[in-house]
């Protein structure tokens, strides 16, 4: 999209909403605006092209409520929340060496999201699979086709054989979760995708990105899939598959953003701990 035309949707919603923008800023996929709604302090988040984010209000709202930011309104491609307060990140708990907490705080946020119907056109774990067939048509080989080949059968296993699908946020990670003084812990930016509450846990193991070496420890994945299956009530194995497929996919998707994989990649370490862990566990 035209960042003049965006920032000319922007304005008009504001005034649409009854917004007035303090300031605002991009990021590579959006334009966040700070304002007030009256006396609530807001935010105004525009998704500049249709993409996982473009009915992320849909999907907060779906959850109603419970768990995630308030929405206030909501088109397609863009979102009034309110502004949470101080609104900082779960991730600062990682890096304080709090990674054991972080994940208990994790377990609560997924435990309070309840989620109604999910939106129109929301994708499927089966749609975001088709990744892996993608990426074969490719021809590429920055990833090793044996790891590839057994994500690949791990996943379509899993989709096969799921229990009670819904809908699920589909990016619930560190930098995901804010803390807020009314609604403690919640969780922001969703891509929606509906699916077994199993497949929720993935993309919490492969963060925080910036510390791979954490991420990937054996002994650290190990705790954070005991307590993410204790306290959810969910079945280890199937946690366990979903979280080695999904990291595979997520390098994936990294290859299809035209970004270089670096070898030290963190969701291809992480990949390598868990099918080492679901080796371990055969």
């Amino acid at each position: 999209m035209n960042i003049a035309l965006t920032y000319e949707r922007l304005a008009s919603l504001a005034r649409r909403w009854r917004v007035t923008i303090v300031h605002s800023f991009e990021t590579p996929t959006s334009v966040i605006a700070f304002g007030q709604r009256a006396e609530r302090a807001v935010v105004l988040k525009l998704v500049k092209q249709p993409g996982d984010e473009w009915n992320a209000g849909e999907v907060l709202r779906a959850f109603n409520g419970k768990g995630v930011v308030p929405v206030l309104e909501q088109v397609d491609g863009a979102m009034l929340i309110e502004r949470l307060d101080p609104g900082t990140p779960l991730v600062d708990w990682v890096r304080r060496g709090n990674d054991a907490d972080a994940t208990e705080a994790l377990c609560d946020v997924i435990a309070a999201m309840a989620p109604g119907d999910p939106p129109r056109a929301c994708p499927t774990v089966a749609d975001w699979g088709r990744g892996f067939a993608r990426y074969q048509a490719m021809g590429d080989d920055q990833i090793p086709a044996d790891l590839v080949s057994s994500a690949e059968r791990v996943f379509h296993e899993l989709r096969a054989s799921q229990r009670q699908p819904r809908l699920l946020h589909g990016d619930l990670q560190h930098y995901n979760v804010l803390i807020d003084r009314e609604h403690g812990w919640v969780a922001i930016d969703p891509k929606g995708v509906v699916g077994e509450l199993e497949y929720e846990i993935g993309a919490a193991l492969r963060n925080p990105g910036e510390k791979p070496d954490l991420l990937a420890n054996p002994f650290v994945v190990d705790r954070r899939l005991a307590t993410f299956t204790s306290r959810l009530d969910l079945d280890p194995a199937r946690t366990l598959g979903w979280a080695f497929a999904q990291s595979v996919l997520s390098a994936i998707w990294t290859i299809e953003d035209v970004f270089v994989l670096e070898p030290t990649n963190p969701s291809l370490r992480l990949a390598a701990t868990l099918r080492d862990l679901m080796d371990e566990r055969r």
